[in-house]
């Protein structure tokens, strides 16, 4: 008989039970590594995929796996996904009663539960660690671990004693997870559960499909009406700082005609569980909710994240906005700004401990500078979590797409490198720019720094003009943050180079948001990040009809199916199980639970309005080119990058780009300016653009002969396909 191997029976369970064709990122090699007994470090943006890499080792395991989790709300959520797939999951906390606490404990006693979900409160219970000391555990998965830092953006004192009840337990592999980490948050993490020893996973914190703007916090009533307006029946978020500001906010939107309900941790349990299930079901479309309160949403299609007012931390931050477009769809992250909501911030810390006072200071002036600096967000948020954004121009933030006065920074960056160096790399940012603006303080005076050569050589500029420079310098890696004192910044590499060798580079000025206007009239220009591909009339009826089997099976609708698979549905039309099973997202474990009824209305909508289905056509291997060309459009809808989609699909280059071309000589118009952009400069493009404008042939061997040797092959196919998408299609 033979053995399957372990990687066939991971990728056969993937397919089987949560419906996806290949692993994301580093989901496979981070699943083998927690299978081979090895402790595991993730750190994975939301959205991701995080869960699969406990999950589905948990199925294909003959143990318990124990997953400690913060939320009861998201607990809750990603235990009735795992039993919609078919797998036996539970959760322990105090929502429970007594006799479902034994039935829980006597299913894992028993073998018959895969993944149990634990509240780290629960953890701490005698009876529960003596439970535990009897079940076979395969491995512990520390969800949200971020939880453990008192630099991160939700520290809870009881995450800290996780790694000695673990240790009363047995001698446990440990996978600790997290989407919001920083290189200190990262050090704490490691320290706290022991896991120095730990291979360590991180993968990109850029979330390609999600658009960052700050606005500044006038009318805010006004422009949240225009902007709810502009997205009617979308999912979304809206975050407020207190809960009256949350209770306000959602009568302002009921009463102008929008489904939104508030959320927070004032209203009665019973409440905020119904507001939170019918945003879940899409009975209402927006929930308003307190910053400070953890809502633990798991919910793919939200399509919108308003902060009303400012979060506490860029972390926060960032995990909030990454509620948006899960499904790799449409996010907008919009955040009114006004210095008054730090200032308030600042007020509610003051009756912390010093040391919580402090890090509460240092994580607000983060949120600060990113709110302000006319740099790239996308730039700003990646540098945070210690990852550099090489583009110029992300294309999806206000900052790039309306750039700020800029200017020649050759000179002030060399001015703040050599403060940073003669100070002996042993200040941050008040310090440096004391220096710099000449500013004689006791402490400058102490270290005797106001004998310094660059003492006050930037006095013509005042001091928040140089703490803009100092930040800029930081993001853009001349300087970085000492990890075990982030308030001292010291000389990168290409920090000590420039100092030898300085050379133009350009900066730009803060924005300041009291003065600047709303753009209420502004047109935005924003490009689209999901064109439709599909057939949006099927696609709105099949969504109708997941509500209505949601509401029957008493479940979230996308937990049935998300919308990146009712889309491929309502492009290639599947019209028996086989088919559906397919479709990205699906399986035939889901097809045999939800299957039928889409089958059936499928099939309807093809013969009432006379379709011709891949599985009309009498040659087989149709199908998979129907599925090939399905999927590059939306990788390329997307904004994928070409050589990932080839490499996804196993594919050399020439052979996507032979695709590409069919697709486009199809007649199906495709949007490569993302692309080309990071090949070829603009004038490069119109070059080449003039040259099929005015030729009357379309060959590629013509346009190699005409076109200088400055162009290669692949270059001027692109370039072709760009030409006659946008001219002939």
């Amino acid at each position: 008989m033979m053995v399957v191997e372990e990687k066939d029976i991971l990728r056969v369970q993937l397919k089987e039970v949560f419906g996806y064709d290949q692993f994301r990122g580093n989901q496979e090699v981070i699943i083998r590594n927690i299978l081979s007994g090895k402790n595991t470090f993730v750190i994975m943006p939301t959205g991701a995929g995080k869960s699969l890499c406990y999950q589905l080792p948990a199925i294909t395991s003959n143990k318990l796996v124990v997953v400690i989790s913060p939320l009861i709300a998201l607990m809750k959520n990603q235990v009735d996904q795992l039993n919609a797939f078919g797998v036996n999951a539970q959760f322990l906390n105090s929502t429970l009663s007594k006799t479902e606490i034994n039935r829980v404990k006597k299913g894992c006693l028993d073998g018959h539960i895969k993944l149990l979900y634990v509240a780290p409160e629960s953890l701490t219970k005698e009876e529960n660690v003596e439970f535990l000391k009897k079940t076979d555990i395969a491995f512990v998965a520390v969800d949200e671990a971020h939880c453990i830092s008192e630099w991160g953006h939700d520290f809870r004192p009881e995450y800290r004693r996780i790694k000695s009840i673990i240790d009363q337990i047995g001698n446990l592999p440990i996978i600790a997870l997290t989407a919001t980490a920083t290189p200190k948050v990262q050090q704490d993490i490691r320290k706290n559960l022991t896991m120095d020893d730990a291979d360590t996973f991180m993968s990109s914190f850029n979330r390609k499909n999600l658009y960052y703007e700050i606005r500044p916090k006038k009318h805010t009533k006004k422009q949240l009406i225009k902007f709810m307006s502009e997205n009617k029946g979308k999912a979304g978020i809206v975050y407020c700082l207190s809960r009256k500001k949350v209770e306000e906010i959602s009568e302002l939107l009921r009463v102008n005609g929008f489904k939104a309900a508030p959320y927070h941790a004032g209203l009665d349990a019973s409440v905020r569980e119904a507001n939170q299930d019918a945003f879940l079901n899409e009975d209402i479309d927006i929930i308003v909710a307190t910053i400070a309160f953890g809502m633990g949403i798991d919910k793919p299609d939200v399509r919108f994240v308003v902060h009303y007012d400012v979060p506490k931390s860029l972390e926060g931050y960032y995990q909030e906005t990454g509620r948006a477009g899960r499904d790799g769809l449409e996010g907008n992250c919009i955040m009114f700004y006004s210095h008054n909501d730090i200032n308030k911030l600042e007020k509610f810390n003051k009756d912390k401990s010093v040391t919580e006072r402090e890090n509460g200071k240092v994580l607000l002036q983060e949120m600060t500078y990113f709110s302000e600096s006319p740099v790239c967000r996308r730039r700003l948020l990646l540098h945070y979590f210690g990852e550099e954004f090489d583009q110029d121009n992300c294309g999806a933030c206000d900052n790039c797409l309306r750039p700020k006065d800029q200017f020649e920074g050759k000179e002030y960056i060399h001015h703040v490198l050599e403060a940073a160096k003669m100070t002996g790399e042993r200040f941050g940012l008040e310090h440096l720019s004391d220096v710099l603006t000449g500013k004689s303080s006791n402490y400058v005076k102490s270290y005797s720094h106001d004998q310094l050569e660059i003492f006050g050589i930037g006095k013509a500029n005042d001091v928040e003009f140089w703490k803009s420079i100092i930040r800029q310098t930081l993001v853009y890696d001349f300087l970085k943050k000492d990890i075990d004192n982030v308030s001292v910044f010291k000389l990168t590499e290409k920090g000590e180079q420039f100092i030898s060798t300085p050379y133009s580079f350009t900066l730009a000025k803060d924005h300041v948001y009291d003065t600047e206007t709303t753009h209420e009239e502004e047109n935005y220009d924003r490009p689209p990040i999901n064109t439709k591909a599909y057939d949006e009339v099927l696609f709105e009826q099949l969504k109708a009809l997941r509500k209505s089997l949601a509401k029957k099976k008493n479940l979230p609708p996308y937990v049935i199916f998300q919308d990146p698979s009712l889309e491929e549905m309502a492009t290639i039309y599947p019209t028996n199980k086989d088919e559906l099973a397919q479709i990205n997202g699906v399986g035939m474990g889901k097809v045999n639970k939800f299957g039928n009824e889409f089958i059936a209305a499928i099939k309807e909508y093809v013969e009432e309005h006379d379709i011709t289905t891949a599985a009309d056509v009498v040659v087989k291997s149709s199908v998979n080119k129907s599925k090939m060309k399905i999927y590059i459009i939306q990788q390329i809808d997307r904004k994928v990058d070409l050589e990932e989609i080839a490499e996804t699909k196993n594919i050399s280059f020439d052979d996507l780009l032979v695709e590409i071309e069919n697709i486009c000589y199809s007649g199906t118009r495709l949007n490569l300016d993302y692309y080309l952009e990071q090949i070829l400069d603009e004038d490069k493009q119109e070059d080449i653009y003039d040259y099929f404008m005015n030729t009357e042939t379309d060959s590629i061997e013509e346009a190699l002969d005409e076109l200088s040797e400055d162009y290669s092959e692949d270059e001027i196919r692109l370039m072709r396909i760009k030409f006659m998408s946008e001219i002939a299609n």
